[in-house]
């Protein structure tokens, strides 16, 4: 299944407290149970003012109704074409 990276702005996000991460991964699991497993949240990053979440989903529309439906933003995705890292280097 594709992989999407979503960048969510949400000013503050690394000045969020336990209590409103709770909340935010709450939304999205509240409506990717409604998705009966065509999405799956993989994990997300949070830096000073966003998001950035990498999710499974058969296509990015769905990726979009998952953002509306939970009211969390969804301002860019992006598919993830390749995967890299250090062992990447090694190959040769």
């Amino acid at each position: 299944m594709p992989r999407y990276v979503i960048e969510r702005n949400v000013p503050g996000a690394g000045r969020l407290s336990e209590k409103d991460l709770f909340s935010f991964a709450q939304k999205s699991c509240t409506m990717l149970d409604a998705l009966v497993g065509q999405v799956q949240w993989v994990e997300s990053f949070v830096t000073e003012n966003k998001v950035y979440c990498i999710y499974q989903s058969p296509n990015k529309a769905m990726l979009m109704q998952h953002a509306s439906t939970s009211g969390l933003p969804a301002n860019r995705i992006e598919e993830i074409s390749v995967v890299i890292n250090p062992v990447t280097a090694e190959k040769q």
